[in-house]
């Protein structure tokens, strides 16, 4: 009962005694009223945050970085003008890395160099499109864990509102974007990704990797179905580790740095194609895509040079870690044979010889194993020059002698040939493989095969001359597989007065055998000729004073 005592003010005022359900439908009714105030509000605001959003997305997408910013609506004009610059490349190579068009790109070369910041930050190509998926990579969990520490520290100035989801190792971007972060200890985990799909993927130190079958692997899970997003694989390195020998052949040797080149079977060394019958014209016969190498190094971080502190540092490491994480070295090895080798000295653009310098040629045979044939020309001085390198697999003594007679059929005359003596062995009833060769009109001498003072000779003609300051031996560029497997040859366990002869060294003992024939001064090959054939009766009924026939 409600006692009415508006008609008499001066009466106390009226009190109310509402039933306990009374008071709860109240409560209730003014909770739903500051719900619904809540709600207007949020609605509101997601408008307007969408308005900003379509604003600032339109200004990107027509570059108005480059037009007039007092033109723009004040919400662009906040964000080009106003924002702090969360991360900004280094010139030169990040910036390269960062700008390249092509698909498979390696960042690699010297400690120091911005590697690891450089692939965070290639990795936000397209987080503001919510059909961006990246997935990035490393070895161990510790590893990856250090990677994550670096993302946290600038994703989220980046792209405000993204998350890292730690129960999943994922970022989310306010996009719908995402980015996994894992790692792989051992090759065969990366089959747990079957069945995915990313738009981009990278792997921060990838030589870590022993095989190329991770990335290889991956490969075949790069795609999406958003037609503005390209596809991109990026991968870090230093030189060495158990993958430096592969990641050398797929990156390093097949082109010069910072120059495009498209890709090819690290083994068979063929170029990979579209098939000549592929549905879209375009493509059919082109390459499927393209790789570059673009080599980092230290001085192009003003970070880690200033003070000079971390320099000093590398400086103090053993040769072989110094020439790597100093100076982006990837020919050198570990126990490698020949550490003076300097690609930078030793290899040189091809020239037109002078007519007049002798001629030599030297090859080590093989048949399920790569032949390998060099041609030399010897200078005034004594100095030598590899012009030709042919290196070639399955090819009988006639087919190899076929072959050679093509290339050298515009060349000088040759003054000096010589050939693993092995090769006058017979294994049946017919000619050996010299003679085979011989016959066709190809003439060899049998090679010096002492081992040790092979490899002191060749450690000579890399020195550097005391007088001209050039080196005594050079090597065209276009010599890959010599310019390949000479500064990785690793010395012999055994024997560490020799190479392993258990590694890729059918280019080095082409050209041990064509240094030991000396053709500098210090033999008389007139008498080498009738030594070897003195002592091997196969080469008396057809050999002359020079050449063996």
């Amino acid at each position: 009962m409600v006692e009415d005592t508006l008609s008499n003010p001066e009466k106390p005022k009226r009190s109310y005694h509402y039933t306990r359900e009374k008071q709860l439908e109240i409560e209730a009714n003014r909770k739903l009223r500051e719900a619904k105030k809540k709600a207007q509000k949020a609605a509101a605001d997601s408008r307007k945050a969408k308005q900003k959003a379509k604003q600032i997305e339109e200004a990107l997408h027509k570059k108005v970085i480059t037009q007039d910013l007092n033109q723009q609506p004040k919400v662009v004009k906040e964000i080009l003008d106003g924002r702090p610059i969360v991360f900004k490349p280094n010139k030169g190579p990040q910036t390269d890395f960062l700008a390249s068009p092509e698909e498979d790109v390696l960042y690699g070369g010297a400690a120091g160099g911005g590697k690891s910041y450089a692939l965070l930050a290639d990795l936000l190509r397209y987080a503001d499109n919510g059909n961006h998926r990246a997935l990035l990579l490393r070895r161990t969990l510790g590893e990856l864990t250090e990677l994550i520490d670096k993302s946290k520290q600038f994703y989220p100035k980046a792209f405000p509102g993204a998350v890292f989801k730690e129960a999943k190792s994922m970022w989310q971007f306010p996009s719908g974007a995402t980015a996994l972060f894992s790692y792989l200890d051992k090759d065969t985990d990366v089959t747990r990704y079957q069945g995915q799909a990313f738009s981009w993927i990278g792997i921060d130190e990838i030589t870590h990797y022993p095989t190329p079958y991770v990335w290889e692997y991956l490969r075949s899970r790069l795609r999406t179905t958003d037609e503005s997003i390209i596809p991109y694989m990026r991968c870090t390195a230093n030189p060495g580790s158990v993958g430096g020998w592969w990641i050398k052949k797929m990156y390093i040797d097949p082109s010069p740095p910072n120059i495009a080149f498209p890709a090819v079977d690290i083994e068979t060394k063929t170029e990979l194609k579209y098939p000549e019958n592929f549905p879209d014209k375009e493509r059919a016969g082109k390459a499927l895509f393209h790789r570059k190498f673009i080599p980092a190094r230290l001085t192009d971080n003003p970070f880690l040079t200033r003070g000079g502190e971390y320099q000093a540092m590398l400086m103090s490491l053993p040769e072989v870690e110094r020439k790597r994480l100093l100076e982006g070295d990837w020919d050198v090895a570990e126990g490698a044979a020949f550490t003076e080798f300097d690609r930078t000295i030793h290899v040189i653009d091809p020239i037109t010889l002078p007519r007049g310098w002798n001629r030599i040629r030297a090859a080590d045979y093989g048949y399920a194993s790569p032949s390998c044939v060099l041609w030399g020309a010897v200078d005034w001085d004594g100095n030598i020059v590899i012009y030709r390198e042919l290196y070639v697999k399955n090819h009988t003594g006639e087919q190899l002698a076929n072959v050679i007679i093509e290339l050298e059929k515009d060349d000088p005359t040759i003054m000096m040939s010589v050939l693993d003596s092995s090769c006058w062995n017979k294994t049946g009833t017919g000619a050996s493989i010299a003679e085979t060769m011989i016959r066709r009109g190809v003439r060899w001498l049998p090679a010096d095969r002492d081992r040790i003072a092979g490899k002191i000779a060749i450690h000579r003609k890399l020195q550097i001359d005391s007088l001209s300051l050039k080196p005594r031996l050079t090597i065209f560029k276009t010599c890959t597989n010599l310019i390949r497997t000479l500064p990785t040859l690793p010395l012999s366990k055994q024997n560490p007065e020799d190479v392993d002869t258990k590694a890729d060294d059918h280019a080095y003992d082409a050209l041990r055998y064509m240094i030991m024939t000396r053709h500098t001064g210090a033999r008389d090959y007139i008498q080498e000729a009738r030594e070897a054939r003195e002592k091997d009766e196969k080469i008396n009924s057809i050999a002359d004073t020079m050449f063996g026939y």
